[in-house]
């Protein structure tokens, strides 16, 4: 088993944990996950972070994202012998100075050392924007879609996926999850001047599972389907019956939730 294994959930006794809050666009990335002969953006962090602590240092995700998919706010932690990075600008200046202009690390915050940026998330909330007209500088982060779409329905269909908690229809096949239920407590859509947004918070999500809910729900904005039919895609279990997943460069990950107490200060 890798050394990093130990040293992203048990820090050693000489080291600090941190956790390093960014944003980063996924257009030229293979996802956030380390790949071997892939470009990621843990991989790209990874280097950036290696160099400038002099050390090695592998970050831990508070999750994956897919190929091409966004995060205006992301997690990871990380462990070093090195203190007082929290309140260290000048090293926040060096090491986003590092970074390609497509991610940027926000802010670090020393935490817990047991503390862990994936396993303690209490929700995440994700946001899935649709273009309604042609826009050149939205072409890497929505989906253009021509088709009219009721929001209404679109909304009372979203509203239906807070009544359930297996989503097996809309998970990735041979995705590997232990448990396929996830507690939804907010999904909705808005619309704004040229675009609609979705925007979707559980305690968990399944991988590929709001862009498979997001496919799912286009066909009932059009008209396609009915509500009852979107509720017996859910209650069937079966990826078979779900949509095709919406586009990877419509989704962007936009909040994380933590407890309060494992932060310092």
């Amino acid at each position: 088993m890798p050394s990093h294994f130990f040293l992203s959930l048990s820090p050693m006794a000489d080291t600090v944990r941190y956790f390093a809050f960014l944003s980063f666009r996924g257009t030229a990335y293979c996802g956030w996950q380390l790949q071997p002969g892939r470009h990621t953006v843990q991989g790209v962090i990874n280097k950036a972070l290696s160099t400038i602590l002099s050390e090695t240092i592998n970050v831990t995700g508070a999750g994956r994202t897919d190929t091409g998919v966004h995060a205006s706010y992301f997690c990871a932690h990380f462990d070093t012998m090195r203190t007082g990075l929290d309140s260290d600008l000048q090293f926040l200046y060096n090491l986003n100075s590092l970074l390609p202009e497509d991610i940027a690390i926000n802010r670090i915050v020393r935490v817990r050392d047991d503390a862990n940026a994936r396993y303690d998330a209490l929700s995440r909330t994700y946001k899935y924007t649709i273009s309604t007209v042609k826009d050149p500088f939205a072409a890497d982060t929505s989906w253009l879609l021509y088709w009219k779409l009721d929001i209404d329905l679109l909304n009372q269909a979203s509203a239906i996926l807070l009544n359930h908690s297996d989503f097996t229809s809309f998970s990735r096949l041979h995705g590997g999850n232990k448990t396929n239920i996830c507690k939804i407590t907010e999904a909705y859509w808005e619309g704004r001047t040229g675009r609609l947004v979705f925007t979707i918070t559980a305690d968990r999500f399944l991988r590929n599972m709001v862009r498979a809910i997001t496919g799912t729900l286009i066909p009932v904005g059009r008209g396609k389907i009915s509500l009852k039919d979107f509720e017996d895609v859910i209650e069937g279990r079966n990826r078979g019956l779900a949509g095709q997943s919406a586009p990877a460069q419509g989704l962007s990950l936009i909040n994380i939730e933590y407890p309060r107490d494992i932060f310092f200060g």
